[in-house]
């Protein structure tokens, strides 16, 4: 099951309105082919190679067809055809890339967008409620959780997104189970 948030929607809200899957955002527009530069949604940015086209937006009115896709560090450059002016391109900044459920690849195990995770009740292994994740940040090695929380005054907790901490999550509750480190929660 996929599920996509909205800082303005409850979880349940939006399982029942939205139909699209948010792959990715254009926060860049590059050069004067008119490639933009995207900061994926997903947990496996390669996956952007499988695509042949996506919506801007909740816009199902007209299909933008993938011509090339480039890496450069965590941002996936894409050229659209038919986009061939910087600024042409230059309209889509902000824009959130979209593609529809049903043609959405099935993800494999322990794989989520990460929009998927946004919003996720955290509990400790000990079925203590901890916080919900605020934001996944993409860092070198690996993902990091942040978990905002009542219990540490205003400070978010940081938690890597490998499975010696996560013990489970669970797309159906809307929660992820997590091993407590001592001096993590105060």
């Amino acid at each position: 099951m996929i599920l996509i948030r909205e800082k303005d929607f409850t979880i349940r809200q939006v399982n029942m309105v939205d139909k699209l899957l948010k792959v990715g955002q254009i926060v860049n527009t590059q050069g004067i082919k008119g490639e933009v530069r995207v900061y994926p949604l997903t947990d496996y940015k390669e996956r952007f190679e499988e695509l042949e086209w996506v919506y801007m937006d909740a816009d199902t009115e007209k299909k933008y067809f993938i011509e090339k896709v480039k890496y450069k560090s965590n941002l996936v450059i894409l050229k659209f055809k038919g986009i061939d002016d910087i600024n042409v391109a230059e309209k889509f900044r902000n824009c959130y890339l979209t593609i529809s459920k049903k043609n959405a690849r099935e993800l494999e195990a322990d794989t989520y967008f990460i929009t998927d995770l946004i919003g996720l009740k955290v509990y400790s292994d000990e079925g203590e409620f901890i916080g919900m994740v605020k934001d996944v940040i993409q860092a070198a090695g690996n993902d990091i959780y942040e978990v905002a929380s009542a219990k540490t005054a205003g400070k978010n907790i940081l938690i890597p997104a490998v499975g010696e901490f996560i013990k489970e999550v669970n797309l159906d509750t809307c929660t992820i189970t997590v091993k407590v480190i001592e001096g993590l929660i105060e």
